[in-house]
């Protein structure tokens, strides 16, 4: 079992809140967006998601 991290790039304001709020060290902020880096070592734990102000995250099983 897999997860699949998705960014909408036209909502994400880069404020870094999903790289905090992430147990598993998941994204990076680049150019002003976020970017899962990782994407293999995330939980599934929807941190990001809740802390993602603009709804720009999704994280989905695979």
């Amino acid at each position: 079992m897999g997860w699949v991290v998705s960014i909408d790039s036209a909502k994400c304001t880069g404020d870094g809140n999903c790289k905090d709020a992430c147990p598993a060290d998941v994204y990076e902020i680049k150019n002003k967006i976020a970017v899962a880096v990782n994407v293999a070592e995330c939980l599934g734990c929807e941190s990001c998601v809740e802390a993602c102000e603009v709804g720009a995250i999704k994280v989905t099983e695979e």
